[in-house]
């Protein structure tokens, strides 16, 4: 039997199918031939540019919500307006809402923690739900001043102003003597300045009963002119309109 031998293939040469030599890439200008890295390595590579980007957004995201959460953080609990209250009234309890809104020095709402102050006191205008409340929509001014008493005054819409009377506003009551059988006056009309305490609900007929607060002598001569009717309510001159507001006048006197 005849053996016959092939000679090995030289280092850095690799056989194909065919079993010839497989050719080579060219030597660089060194003598050493170029080594291209494998994929994976390529792909390694990449991996902690893609992980430091990753980084930074978790970062600035984070720097975000912080951003947002010390936006959030500096708002303010203040009084609102939990319903409408006319000027006059009393504020209740039932009143007052907390709101919480951002800090800004133009605004100056009472703060939440005033709520037990305000409560008593009375609205120096009409209040509106779900509007801030101010120092300047209360008052500490009583309706009603040491010594005086309440008369409830039965008026008919043709006795009243049109204008809406509130609590708080000061208007004069009028007397309106009956005129004699030759059109004269039997009496010069008489005036006395109250202050408004409280507004009652209209009657079908248009008739309101109107509580005023007046002096203890003159307390009893308006209960008269409410028996007898005769009487007018007008509303008295505002300060700093040119003319200064009536005092009321002493008992029995005639304006």
């Amino acid at each position: 039997m005849e053996h016959r031998t092939f000679p090995s293939p030289s280092p850095g040469t690799t056989t194909v199918s065919s079993g010839r030599p497989a050719a080579e890439p060219g030597p660089t200008a060194g003598g050493i031939p170029p080594r291209t890295p494998p994929r994976t390595l390529r792909a390694r590579r990449r991996r902690p540019a893609v992980l430091a980007m990753a980084v930074a957004m978790v970062a600035a995201g984070g720097l975000g919500g912080a951003v947002l959460y010390n936006s959030t953080g500096q708002r303010i609990a203040v009084l609102a307006l939990a319903r409408d209250v006319p000027k006059g009234q009393a504020i209740s309890a039932e009143d007052l809402v907390v709101a919480r809104i951002a800090s800004d020095p133009v605004l100056r709402p009472l703060g939440a923690q005033e709520r037990t102050k305000a409560v008593g006191l009375r609205a120096t205008g009409d209040l509106r739900r779900g509007a801030l409340l101010v120092k300047a929509d209360l008052t500490d001014d009583p309706l009603v001043e040491a010594g005086q008493t309440v008369v409830g005054v039965a008026t008919k819409r043709t006795q009243l102003p049109a204008t809406k009377l509130q609590p708080g506003d000061r208007v004069l009551v009028v007397s309106t003597p009956e005129s004699g059988q030759n059109g004269s006056t039997v009496r010069t009309p008489e005036t006395i300045a109250v202050r408004v305490v409280a507004v009652g609900k209209a009657d079908t007929d248009g008739s309101v009963v109107v509580d005023v607060a007046v002096a203890p002598a003159d307390g009893t001569r308006l209960a008269a002119w409410v028996a007898t009717g005769k009487l007018q309510i007008i509303l008295a001159p505002r300060a700093g309109t040119g003319a200064p507001a009536p005092a009321p006048a002493p008992s029995g006197s005639a304006a």
